[in-house]
């Protein structure tokens, strides 16, 4: 190869000057490039006296080989930010470096030192911060993390291209001023029909649905069939169709017939003792409810009552008469809300509580005390007649609801048995009265309080519980589901004194359906 190359030599000059423009300043680069090429190419520098000044001016600042003419003197500290400070760190070398001064860069220190993994310099940091100021966390949000950067941008529901059936969510938002409440709800379910059920093959005729053609007036009489039979099948309806969820909800007539019935409705429902505590049926002269109107034009002031005859002489109908108000705006609301006594079930209340035991004299370590848990149950199921039945015993709820019955108690009283159903020996006979109603209004009684009359240990003994009505659960669940106690007493038929119980054990009584109950 011929050293005498030119082309070579110039290669071999210009890379010695690269080489040496690194440990140089920037001017002098530019400097030697710009003598280079004025001394190598004389016929390029010629040419350029021919073009406009301007080119040759910006042709003159780039340089050779594209090296601008502009010099970086902070080249190196760019390039140092550029750099992971420590392998696998996010974080620039510079800024680890700086000590920090104010809470938020304690905080961001700190983070900094928990993702290198050097926990103890990370809670030293997280220490100081919060000292500094306790909302640093706040700040530290609000810097990286801002809300606006949260936000979802909405995207087009309709977009032009869609048909013009396709519903825009957006006005049916929950949180929007279109959101429909309950009963706009169910309004809108006015016009719907009984759907027929799916095809059972994809491709093929639907079954027949009868229900569908029936008029809405033998589908209501249906309705009111169900609902006397079972009320709760009837509530269960309004889950089948819309059709069906709007006749449960709006049909009133339906439910006024549930409220005035005896089978779930305030016809069973006693407002004044019915039988003596031993169960007999007092002589009255009330009127059959049957020879009073029960629509809402009956009003009560028809009754010639004079505020200074008692009460026990008014001839009132056995059932309360029922009038819509601003509480009971209708007779759905009065049956689920209004208070009212269950028969398909009964009433227990769990008791427990500790008691200590017998203390050892030869020690006197409190370790070796024992502890006695006691536990007891209470039990009380009413009956449509107006009696009711009290159980205190320890036997658990399962050996007892089911032997609950006044013929068990008939054959169990006072007597020893092997039998299951002797349990029922310890059981109180009892009646049973609802306050609240026209024929209390003058004794200062409010709705759905319980009073209770039960015999006694011994025949000169007379108990009287007073309870009250209320909810347990959810507050759409089951309601009139629970009795909490008021009082409890107890009367001495021979000296006429009365002794108060005290609860500070006894606990609320809960209701639990029982099958084998039926109706009640």
């Amino acid at each position: 190869m011929d050293d005498n190359n030119p082309d070579l030599e110039t290669f071999r000059k210009q890379w010695q000057e690269e080489v040496s423009a690194r440990s140089t300043p920037k001017e002098e680069v530019y400097n030697n490039a710009k003598a280079y090429s004025s001394h190598e190419k004389p016929e390029r520098s010629k040419a350029k006296s021919a073009l406009p000044p301007s080119y040759v001016l910006n042709e003159e600042a780039e340089g050779v080989d594209g090296i601008s003419a502009q010099a970086y003197h902070d080249l190196e500290d760019k390039d140092d930010t550029r750099r992971l400070g420590v392998e696998g760190s996010k974080y620039p070398q510079s800024r680890q470096n700086l000590e920090p001064q104010s809470a938020l860069e304690h905080y961001e220190k700190a983070i900094e030192r928990e993702d290198q993994g050097n926990l103890g310099d990370s809670l030293n940091l997280y220490r100081k911060a919060y000292r500094l100021d306790a909302g640093v966390d706040r700040i530290y949000k609000n810097k990286h993390f801002p809300p606006s950067s949260n936000k979802i941008k909405p995207t087009d529901s309709n977009p032009s291209n869609a048909p013009v059936t396709v519903p825009n969510p957006a006005h049916h938002s929950l949180d929007g001023p279109f959101a429909l409440t309950t009963n706009n709800l169910v309004s809108s379910f006015s016009n719907t029909t009984v759907p027929p059920a799916a095809p059972a093959i994809e491709g093929t005729l639907p079954p027949p649905c009868p229900i569908a053609k029936i008029p809405s007036e033998l589908l209501i009489e249906i309705l009111l069939k169900t609902a006397i039979a079972d009320v709760a099948s009837f509530a269960r309806l309004s889950i089948v169709c819309k059709r069906f969820a709007y006749l449960v909800a709006t049909e009133d007539r339906i439910w006024e017939r549930i409220c005035r019935g005896h089978n779930y409705g305030f016809a069973a429902m006693h407002y004044i003792w019915k039988t003596s505590i031993a169960g007999n049926p007092l002589p009255t002269t009330l009127l059959d409810a049957s020879d009073l109107p029960l629509d809402d034009a009956f009003d009560v002031s028809t009754l010639s009552l004079d505020p200074c005859t008692s009460f026990n002489n008014v001839r009132l109908p056995r059932s309360p008469i029922l009038f819509l108000s601003d509480v009971y705006p209708s007779y759905r609301q009065m049956l689920r809300t209004r208070p009212r006594l269950r028969f398909n079930g009964c009433y227990i209340s769990t008791v427990n509580y500790h008691r200590p035991g017998a203390s050892n004299t030869s020690t006197n370590s409190t370790y070796t005390c024992p502890v006695h848990i006691v536990t007891y149950y209470r039990y009380l199921r009413f009956f449509r007649d107006g009696t009711c039945l009290s159980l205190l015993t320890t036997t658990e709820p399962a050996d007892v609801v089911h032997h609950l019955t006044k013929e068990n108690l008939q054959a169990h009283h006072n007597k020893e048995s092997m039998l299951p159903s002797a349990i029922m020996r310890h059981a109180l006979k009892g009646r049973w009265r609802l306050s609240g109603s026209l024929v209390h209004q003058h004794d200062g009684e409010k709705e759905g309080d319980v009073h209770i009359e039960t015999e006694g240990v011994d025949a000169k003994y007379m108990y009287n519980m007073q309870l009250s009505l209320r909810s347990a659960g959810r507050v759409c669940g089951t309601r009139n589901n629970k009795l909490v106690w008021k009082g409890f007493w107890s009367y001495n038929r021979l000296t006429d004194d009365w002794a108060t119980f005290t609860l500070r054990n006894d606990r609320a009584f809960f209701w639990s359906r029982v099958k084998s109950y039926a109706m009640g």
